[in-house]
């Protein structure tokens, strides 16, 4: 069986689906419903059509058409099959790093590896004791890295997101904690490559700083992403790291940014 994977953007044109629509079906005589049926009905091998529908909750009556399209040929034809996806698109980074316009859904970014945008937001404390970090424990319910302390809010940018804008969304979903973009010390750029299973996620991120007033008990933490929060001391954290029984996905190089930043 062939499988086909067509991209949906909710933000898109009705003349930029249909483009969409002719790369992926191979013909560029698609450019409205009629001609979408007719291609679906000429289809003679078997075929898994799957549409990647973007999840803003935005209405698109292309969209609309289009799946009605494939849902009346899928009944018609013994060949055509077809699956609809909800997903979180996001934008791409091209190969000077710069933010692009191209979107693609996040399970496929996660699949392929393309190299996309993310945000790492560390809120801190000086003490006495020396420089404090407070970690997240990743929820269990995580496919990457789950029940691992990590930075203490993070995110993807999705798309036609700005870094600053979505840090700070993302402190507020994950920790209650609602702060000003203002508020974030922007300290650096580090392009992270994990791999694992059929998991390939490449990410450039933008690294911010917090420094101010936060009290454990206040944070309301969002129980799909953290399950836990602490203060950690960043040298005593550094001399156990690598330790058994310190499950954690702390990139070391944003805690050499932090002590930069601080010092």
């Amino acid at each position: 069986m062939e499988d086909v994977e067509i991209y949906l953007n909710r933000f898109a044109s009705e003349k930029q689906l249909y483009a969409e629509l002719a790369e992926k079906l191979g013909s560029d005589a698609v450019t409205d419903k009629n001609e979408l049926a007719g291609e679906l009905m000429n289809v003679d091998s078997e075929s898994k059509f799957r549409l990647y529908v973007s999840n803003e909750d935005i209405p698109n009556e292309t969209i609309d058409e289009i799946t009605e399209v494939f849902r009346e040929c899928e009944k018609n034809s013994k060949f055509v099959k077809m699956e609809i996806i909800e997903d979180e698109f996001l934008n791409l980074i091209d190969d000077t790093a710069h933010l692009t316009d191209t979107s693609k859904p996040r399970s496929l970014v996660h699949r392929d590896g393309d190299l996309h945008p993310a945000v790492h937001v560390w809120i801190i404390r000086r003490r006495d004791q020396g420089i404090f970090v407070l970690l997240q424990k990743r929820s269990h319910e995580k496919k990457i890295s789950p029940d691992c302390y990590d930075v203490s809010a993070a995110g993807h940018l999705s798309q036609g997101d700005e870094f600053r804008k979505a840090a700070v969304r993302e402190t507020a979903e994950e920790l209650g904690l609602k702060i000003h973009g203002s508020e974030l010390e922007h300290i650096g750029l580090l392009e992270s490559h994990y791999s694992e299973g059929d998991i390939n996620d490449n990410e450039l991120r933008s690294i911010y700083l917090y420094r101010g007033t936060v009290h454990i008990e206040d944070l309301v933490l969002q129980s799909s992403e953290v399950s836990d929060v602490c203060w950690a001391e960043i040298d005593e954290m550094l001399s156990v790291i690598d330790e058994d029984g310190f499950d954690n996905c702390i990139d070391l190089r944003e805690l050499a940014l932090i002590k930069k930043a601080v010092f």
